[in-house]
């Protein structure tokens, strides 16, 4: 065959596929979920459970054994702090480790009773706190707010005892060495800033790769009631071109979600969108691609529609883990981060983050957007295999030709 009439039958045939492709998924209402419904919904969703980004106003009691002028100025220091809210004044531990223990409380701070007199004497005075751990936000929000009183506490002691002693006016009413922090970022982000963003491009891959899985789990219970034939799918297109005109009717369909989550939900809920959108936008692309040929992959596992489902609960929870949203990469095993280096939404993630948070530029983040065009390459390949192996399956099934059928032509007319 001349190469040129054979490259334009070949794209002919991807032309085929893209508007049979696009009339299925818009005609299949669990198709149009995945891909329209759950990316529309799901970051508004998320956005505002985590939308007070901080935790603030935690109730702690206090237990005052000293009761003197001291204890209360430590208390209200204590108050004045934006994570603590004194909830109550208990007369012993024990009552304040019940009120802990029915949940009215998350903290305790026990002042003893010669708080004031080692103060005095110029020892060291130890105030007990005990914390609730159920959370881990509390947990770290009492400690940051316990640890900058003690500071405060320190440097004010230290400064009245220089000035007893005379010595106010030669510089040395400070402590003597000085922390300072310099923050690559804004200090007023909280939970939802950090999370946010990964999440969303986790969303932009799970519910393409979800929507894929059910749209061939459907096709393969056509080609079991139809003989081994979807009369809906463009059989006698080269397998490549199947795979591609799908991955390409999957990416454009999807370019407006990527531009809803990724440019829209952060304006809306004022989360880091310091990136230029030209830079995200285009390194957004191969992450599509990517997890169009990755949901053609997993589709080997999609014998039935309701398959999606199942492997849906399976890969959402362990795609959350490999991210590093919960735990960091560098700190995971070699096999866990290889597994990770596999999923596109785990490179998706470092350099979205990189860009619309760091304000990275698209070369500064080469490394994932790399790692991504190299994934969609290896998926590609695999999602050939699979398509192969699809078909070949498909044409071992005979059944009866007058079989029922309520999908589309019959067997004979389908050939």
């Amino acid at each position: 065959m001349n190469p040129f009439k054979y490259i334009g039958r070949w794209f002919g045939k991807l032309g085929e596929v893209f508007a049979r492709e696009f009339s299925i998924v818009t005609h299949d209402a669990g198709a149009m979920l995945f891909f329209i419904g759950l990316p529309l919904l799901y970051p508004i969703v998320y956005t505002l459970i985590y939308n007070p980004e901080v935790v603030r106003q935690l109730p702690v009691a206090v237990v005052d054994n000293s009761r003197t002028p001291e204890s209360r100025e430590l208390v209200r220091a204590a108050s004045a702090a934006p994570a603590v809210q004194i909830f109550s004044y208990d007369a012993n531990l024990a009552d304040a480790k019940a009120r802990m223990a029915s949940g009215d409380v998350f903290a305790i701070m026990e002042i003893p009773s010669d708080y004031a007199k080692k103060l005095a004497s110029g020892e060291q005075a130890t105030v007990p706190m005990y914390f609730d751990m159920s959370l881990l936000l509390r947990y770290r929000a009492l400690l940051g707010a316990m640890t900058d009183l003690q500071m405060k506490v320190m440097q004010d002691v230290t400064a009245a005892r220089v000035e007893t002693i005379g010595a106010s006016g030669s510089g040395m009413t400070s402590l003597p060495v000085k922390s300072e922090s310099n923050f690559m970022g804004d200090t007023s982000d909280g939970f939802a800033s950090f999370v946010i963003p990964g999440i969303v491009i986790l969303i932009l891959q799970q519910s393409m790769v979800l929507g894929v899985m059910l749209i061939e789990g459907s096709s393969r219970e056509r080609r079991r009631r139809n003989g081994g034939i979807d009369p809906k799918m463009t059989d006698n297109a080269p397998a490549s071109s199947l795979v591609l005109g799908k991955a390409l009717c999957y990416t454009v369909i999807y370019i407006p979600m990527a531009l809803y989550i990724l440019a829209l939900i952060p304006r809306f809920f004022n989360l880091p969108h310091i990136g230029e959108p030209a830079d995200y936008l285009l390194f957004i692309f191969p992450l599509l691609l990517a997890s169009a040929f990755f949901g053609q992959t997993l589709s080997f596992f999609a014998k039935e529609r309701e398959s999606t489902f199942m492997i849906a609960v399976f890969t959402s929870v362990v795609f959350l883990f490999l991210s590093g949203l919960t735990w960091p990469r560098y700190a995971m095993s070699d096999f866990w981060r290889f597994c990770g280096d596999l999923v596109p939404g785990v490179w998706g993630i470092e350099g979205f983050i990189r860009i619309n948070s760091n304000a990275a530029t698209l070369s500064e983040s080469a490394r994932p957007f790399l790692a991504m065009w190299g994934l969609a390459a290896l998926y590609f390949i695999t999602a050939w295999i699979v398509m192969a192996y699809i078909r070949k399956e498909s044409r071992t099934r005979r059944v009866p030709a007058d079989t029922p059928n309520t999908d589309g032509p019959s067997v004979q007319e389908a050939r």
